[in-house]
């Protein structure tokens, strides 16, 4: 038995537009987490096999995000296998632009600086330059970090000079 492609594709439209359970403006495709899906053989039934990579080995969401894809098959009664890859490593490079717009609308500072896979294998330079972080609030260029860590390993607490207001800044890895 062969799966209808047009089901598939709903399916797969389902799988692309869940959410991130800790910062739910942005879904799992923008956020580069969703790496592939294709359809498989699933426990003997034809079904779809799902590819994640998380955004860090220890990220807590990632049950919450393969539940929620199984989810998005079972309603279409479609079996969904879900495959942990974790090589190549997550990389904000696999951000969609549509998601860094979505977080800065939320109040999260998108990644900045040097992309993580845009410099050619090799010695890494080190510069002594002060990182910008614009304030996703009032666009202001003067902030500074509060706190390495904010509301989840992922984010950086940073406070706005101008408006005073803090914010959450999502790290560059």
């Amino acid at each position: 038995m062969v799966l209808d492609p047009d089901l598939v594709a709903r399916v797969e439209q389902d799988m692309r537009a869940v959410p991130d359970p800790e910062i739910p403006v942005i879904t799992i495709d923008d956020l580069g987490v969703l790496r592939a899906v294709e359809t498989a053989e699933v426990d003997g039934h034809p079904g779809m096999r799902v590819t994640i990579t998380p955004t860090y080995s220890g990220c807590p969401a990632m049950h919450a995000m393969a539940d929620a894809v199984v989810e998005a098959g079972r309603s279409h009664g479609i079996p969904v296998e879900v495959v942990t890859r974790l090589s190549p490593a997550w990389t904000t490079d696999w951000m969609s632009e549509e998601g860094r717009d979505k977080l800065r609308r939320f109040g999260i500072a998108p990644p900045t600086g040097e992309r993580a896979h845009s410099a050619p294998p090799g010695p890494v330079p080190v510069g002594l330059q002060l990182r910008v972080v614009t304030c996703p609030q009032c666009g202001s260029d003067d902030t500074e970090e509060v706190a390495r860590f904010g509301s989840t390993a992922c984010k950086a607490l940073r406070r706005c000079r101008t408006c005073r207001e803090p914010f959450d800044e999502f790290k560059t890895l």
